[in-house]
């Protein structure tokens, strides 16, 4: 008996062939006519934008705010600052107002000078602050932290200590000079405890190594030298807390102070 017949598949089949890869688009390049259009699109757009900075009268200096002024006045500092009114805001030379301020009025510190768009110049001042007093005539010459001379006065600001500078002709003083004098004197005044600088009237340096403080109540201090002097200046905390009816303390030596007249 035959068995059952299998039908055989033919060797001729064609096999499956590799996919192509496809073909590259190409890109349509803009048109000549296009590229001329955004051309003119964008010279247009910088010559409206150097136009309104420069030529327009929008963005022009009207305008001048003035802080931070408290013995000057903002009349002082907007003479001195002569910002150029009317002039396109882009070109205000904001350095050449600062240097101007900074010449002409010594009492100024800083100054930050920002454009306030769309008309205004800001001026922000930060004022010298007096830390020691130096007479001459009758007059007071104001002494900042820095140890710069910026302004003579008529009136001594209140509870800023007098300056008694009076070197004898000793090594330190040919070593260091008045000017380093008068900066060791900043230099204690600014590391005095508050209370006492509160009650400081008169700082006297005779040399590097002598300085000295007069304060009310007839009270005297003898500091020393400027060095060490937070640590003088703990010790002077603790030796007034100690004896507060004392009226002589010596603080030249901190490791070694000494108290009297109590």
């Amino acid at each position: 008996m035959a068995g059952p017949t299998t039908a055989r598949r033919g060797t001729g089949q064609q096999q499956d062939e590799p996919a192509r890869p496809p073909r590259p688009t190409r890109r349509r390049l803009p048109s000549r006519r296009l590229l001329t259009v955004i051309a003119v699109g964008v010279l247009l757009l910088v010559s409206g934008s150097v136009w309104a900075l420069y030529g327009s009268s929008w963005l022009r200096a009207e305008q001048v705010t003035i802080t931070g002024v408290d013995v000057l006045t903002p009349a002082e500092v907007e003479a001195a600052a002569a910002v150029p009114i009317g002039a396109p805001m882009v070109s205000v030379d904001t350095g050449a107002i600062a240097d101007r301020l900074r010449q002409k009025l010594p009492r100024i510190d800083s100054v930050d000078v920002v454009r306030s768009w769309p008309h205004g110049i800001g001026l922000k001042v930060t004022e010298r602050k007096p830390v020691l007093l130096m007479k001459k005539d009758t007059k007071f010459i104001e002494v900042d932290v820095k140890g710069v001379r910026f302004a003579t006065v008529d009136r001594a600001p209140k509870r800023v200590p007098l300056l008694e500078l009076t070197p004898d002709q000793s090594a330190s003083l040919r070593r260091f000079g008045s000017g380093r004098l008068v900066r060791e004197a900043v230099r204690v005044a600014g590391e005095l405890p508050v209370a006492v600088a509160k009650d400081t009237r008169v700082v006297r340096v005779t040399s590097y190594d002598s300085i000295s403080l007069e304060l009310t109540g007839d009270r005297t201090v003898v500091w020393g030298s400027g060095e060490e002097g937070p640590v003088k200046a703990r010790v002077l905390t603790a030796l007034m807390k100690a004896g507060p009816k004392a009226g002589h303390f010596d603080v030249s030596a901190p490791t070694a102070p000494a108290v009297s007249g109590s």
